[in-house]
């Protein structure tokens, strides 16, 4: 029996989770911590929320609260969110915890006395009326680089630009609004520099076997060169650094959150943590998104190397990003599917969502998860393969053989073939799971699955009952020993379903390697009443989630909309010599190979002309007729696209990017001037 310790990301606990987080971190994490532990091995899977740092005070000064409401409100909501999709974490603690302040404490002063930092004085920008420095977030000013006004001190969020604080034209404190001034500050900087040569040797030597997004990025950092990175800062929320002299200074939060780790395992065992994190038999592995790679790759790993007592990771299986409807998820725009939401939206579906986005994970690269695909998976998959499968074959049980497993006759090739490839299936999950491809493992568990329902609409045993139920008892014995070993196998992905199936089966859980066989479930076992594993999702629940999402993105450009800038100045005379009226649309076709264009029939009350206008994408030929227009009649003839077109109709662009007719409040005579 090995021994795991199995961290996953911190969340930060100024906001809620949302499915990015888990198809990156957790729900792939708790597919493996399951696994283990139904392996039977001794694994301990840590969890805790990140709550220091200076997006928790700035969330906090918008809200009119202290710091200490912001991490409490979102701690709770973040653990029991996780709690109820079943992330089975042993300890989900958090770092304002008095045990972590403890730890993070200790290990920042046996690293100051054994003389592993380097003190460094650097000018910070101050706010005087504040009396504090100030974070880069704390600062704006003009971006030197696009000319934005409201940039702050470590981006640009209009051209995205990384800058420094002092790179801003005209920087301003976003506390009291008057100018910053630079001021030395001592702080404490990790020479990563000097642990390059361990960190070459370790990473791009002994582990080659990291995944290529892990490797690649850890290579190019090392090539680039490590530099020195202050392990402080000048702020009020955060742990003191434990030092005399440094007294409103905090330990930098990319130091104390790994540390987390640590003190979650030592306030789940005081008296044991130790073996978990310095025995060389344990086995450490850090499941992260892949933006913080560096952090859990290079700085934490030599931080532990610093310190000398404790292991190192054996593997950092980070992912990719999740997309959303084709757009990058993003907490300031609320362009996300929020978990607890989800969970309240969606009873009873905990595992779909975990399906689908181990389905989608991002392991290899960035990938997408859109609701119709959700629907799709879930309909099509869930509940058409797997529950289809499973109902089959316990109704017929209970049709033929009173519920009851039936003693099964001789096995014919065909059955020999189903319960040999079951045994390879397993071996493929097992193989999947442990190098950390868990879209692959579940493929192969759903294959099981897919197997058993092909099987018994080969064998139709419907069909064959009456001249032969033996052959019949033999086919559903197999089917059952099939979902008994569904019920084991697909436990780590799905463990809600898992004992839905248990009690459907009237059978508890058993462990993995008793899984592969065709003889789990004895004859004359008494099966429990069929039910369904899983039930569509409707087209209503589908367009509500799709709806959410297009108030958002309406939302988000109302606040974002920025009118195009005033064109030059021109006469009174120049606007009296256009000719605005009143016209009816007669009819309308689009133009042949084109995507835009629209050919109308205009009555303008003076004549009744044609009118070319790029509108085909926004309205369909069908809806024109008998609207009323705005129409520019007096405007030069010009020949598009073979067609002269003789006007031109007014339009304006609404805040979602789309176009609308400028048209009468009223129903009034065609010709009627504008003016």
């Amino acid at each position: 029996m090995a021994r795991y310790t199995v961290t996953s990301a911190l969340p930060y606990a100024n906001g809620p989770v949302h499915i990015g987080h888990l198809a990156g971190v957790y729900v792939p994490a708790d597919i493996y911590v399951r696994y283990l532990r139904k392996k039977g091995h001794d694994v301990l899977f840590i969890g805790g929320s990140d709550e220091h740092g200076v997006p928790i005070t700035i969330k906090a000064r918008q809200e009119g609260v202290q710091p200490q409401d912001i991490v409490d409100k979102y701690h709770g909501l973040i653990k029991e969110s996780f709690k109820r999709l079943g992330i089975s974490f042993d300890i989900y603690s958090r770092t304002t915890s008095k045990t972590h302040r403890e730890m993070a404490s200790k290990i920042f002063r046996t690293l100051y006395d054994k003389g592993a930092f380097i003190e460094k004085d650097s000018e910070q920008y101050y706010d005087r009326e504040a009396k504090q420095f100030l974070a880069d977030r704390y600062i704006t000013g003009t971006c030197p680089h696009c000319g934005n006004e409201n940039a702050y001190g470590d981006q640009c969020e209009k051209c995205g630009t990384s800058l420094n604080a002092t790179d801003l034209i005209n920087p301003r404190s976003t506390l009291s609004g008057s100018a910053p001034e630079l001021r030395a500050t001592k702080h404490w900087y990790l020479p990563l520099d000097q642990y390059e040569p361990f960190l070459r040797e370790w990473i791009l030597e002994e582990h080659k076997e990291w995944k290529t997004n892990v490797y690649g990025q850890c290579k190019s950092w090392l090539d680039t060169g490590l530099q020195p990175r202050a392990v402080t800062r000048d702020l009020d929320w955060g742990i003191p650094v434990p030092v005399e002299g440094a007294e409103g200074k905090v330990l930098y939060v990319w130091f104390d959150a790994p540390i987390g780790y640590i003190s979650n395992t030592k306030e789940l065992c005081p008296d044991t943590w130790e073996k978990y994190w310095k025995d060389p038999d344990t086995k450490l592995i850090h499941f992260i998104g892949k933006d913080n790679i560096v952090f859990h790759c290079i700085i934490f790993p030599a931080i532990l190397k610093a310190e000398g007592s404790f292991i190192l990771p054996e593997n950092v299986p980070a992912n990719e990003f999740l997309n959303l409807e084709n757009e990058k998820i993003s907490t300031s725009r609320n362009w996300a599917v929020w978990l607890h939401e989800y969970l309240d939206e969606f009873p009873g579906k905990e595992d779909v969502l975990r399906y689908v986005l181990t389905a989608n994970a991002p392991e290899t690269k960035d990938n997408n998860f859109t609701w119709k695909d959700f629907q799709d998976r879930n309909n099509n998959e869930l509940v058409a393969i797997y529950g289809n499968f499973v109902n089959r074959a316990v109704v017929l049980t209970h049709k033929y053989f009173g519920g009851k497993v039936p003693v099964p006759g001789t096995l014919l090739p065909e059955d020999l073939e189903l319960t040999g490839e079951l045994a390879v299936l397993k071996s493929n999950i097992e193989s999947s799971i442990e190098n950390y491809r868990f879209r692959e493992a579940l493929k192969e568990t759903m294959n099981i699955a897919r197997m058993g329902n092909k099987y018994l609409t080969d064998t139709e045993p419907w069909k064959i009952y009456k001249e032969n139920p033996e052959r019949v008892a033999t086919v559903l014995n197999l089917c059952l020993q099939i979902a008994a070993n569904m019920k084991v196998l697909s436990e780590p992905f799905l463990p809600f379903s898992s004992e839905k199936l248990a009690s459907i089966l009237n059978a508890p859980l058993i462990a993995w390697d008793d899984a592969g066989k065709a003889d789990l479930l004895p004859a004359g076992h008494v099966l429990g009443k069929p039910e369904l594993l899983f039930e569509k999702i409707e087209d209503e629940a589908i367009e509500f989630q799709l709806r959410k999402l297009a108030d958002t993105k309406i939302a988000n450009e109302k606040i974002n909309y920025i009118p195009a800038p005033q064109k030059s100045s021109i006469q009174y005379e120049d606007f009296s010599r256009m000719d605005i009226r009143i016209g009816t649309i007669l009819e309308a076709v689009k133009v042949p190979k084109t995507g835009k264009l629209m050919k109308m029939t205009v009555d303008t009350g003076l004549d009744k002309r044609t009118i070319v206008s790029g509108i085909a994408e926004y309205f369909t030929p069908e809806e024109l007729p008998g609207k009323q227009v705005c129409v520019l009649a007096n405007l030069e003839p010009r020949v598009i696209k073979g067609i002269t077109s003789q006007g031109m109709i007014l339009l304006a662009e609404d805040s979602d990017g789309k176009l609308i007719f400028v048209s009468p409040e009223n129903i009034v005579r065609n010709g009627s001037s504008v003016s």
